[in-house]
């Protein structure tokens, strides 16, 4: 078996887990590749495999034609592993070492158990949709797609924004708010969530258009149909705006429209069998907890 492994630094006291699970792969005979500048800080952590190979980018990763990436750290790690996977058919496992991990998901207790159903290939596999921008087509050059949102954000000044939406070249409405985001079934936990978006199940075929402080409070998010063309017009004091993917950002000036799309790629996650979505969502949102118990 052939697994890859992507990562950010992580604190000290997660360095006996990943030490174990570098060990068990290793006593397996699973053949690894490590993310290059992961191996600087891994050797600082854990004793190192005796054998293993190096990747360095998106090439890189897909001449050693892994089974599944492993990817170390939050949610946010396994953003910036989608940008070396992009279309590969790879599916990414997330081995949470940061916060809230609604994608990168095993805990630190659960990764014994793991490494079983790893070696066993006892994994499912979810396939989750992208947004991809369409114009301008140059503005994330080779990374021109988000898994979870792209943010549409005023700058600098405290001023608001007015961002004229448009599905399918049909006028929907002009939000004046501090900006607009489109999430997709993924990213409906993320940024759109905390502003009042709604929650999707991973294979809803839906995007979500949530503002971002609106200062009409009757706007409200509202889901289409990820098949839809969505166009972005946007106005404002100053002489540009930001546009973010995911944890990529960029500015443009307000003679720039913004056309995005459903990307024709899916990134797949591998899910475990003691994994799922509505499982994550009461843990992670601690649904039913009540603190005086």
């Amino acid at each position: 078996m052939r697994i890859a492994v992507y990562g950010r630094n992580f604190a000290d006291n997660f360095g006996p887990a990943i030490q174990f699970l570098f060990s068990k792969l290793v006593e397996n005979n699973v053949q690894l590749s490590i993310y290059n500048p992961f191996c600087k800080f891994l050797y600082q952590k854990i004793e190192f495999p005796p054998s293993y190979r190096k990747f360095h980018d998106h090439e890189g990763l897909k001449k050693e034609k892994p089974d599944l990436l492993l990817s170390i750290g939050g949610d946010g790690t396994i953003l910036d592993a989608i940008t070396l996977v992009r279309d590969i058919d790879l599916p990414i496992l997330g081995i949470n070492t940061g916060r809230l991990g609604f994608l990168s998901s095993v805990a630190r207790e659960e990764i014994s158990s793991t490494v079983k159903h790893i070696l066993n290939k006892d994994y499912e596999v979810e396939c989750r949709s992208l947004l991809h921008i369409n114009e301008p087509a140059d503005i994330f050059p080779e990374q021109n797609f988000a898994l979870n949102e792209l943010s549409v954000l005023k700058k600098e000044s405290s001023s608001m924004i007015t961002v004229h939406a448009f599905i399918n070249d049909q006028y929907l409405n002009s939000y004046w708010a501090d900006g607009l985001i489109v999430a997709t079934p993924t990213g409906s936990t993320a940024y759109s969530l905390s502003c009042g978006g709604p929650i999707l199940v991973p294979d809803a075929g839906n995007f979500v258009l949530t503002p971002i402080s609106p200062h009409n409070l009757n706007v409200r998010p509202i889901v289409i149909g990820d098949n839809n063309k969505i166009t972005l017009k946007v106005e404002g004091r100053d002489s540009s705006f930001l546009v973010a993917m995911d944890s990529r950002t960029a500015s443009l000036n307000y003679k720039q429209t913004i056309e995005v799309q459903k990307a024709d790629f899916q990134i797949k996650l591998a899910k475990l069998p003691f994994q799922n979505f509505y499982h994550t969502l009461r843990n992670k949102l601690m649904w039913g907890l009540d603190k005086r118990n």
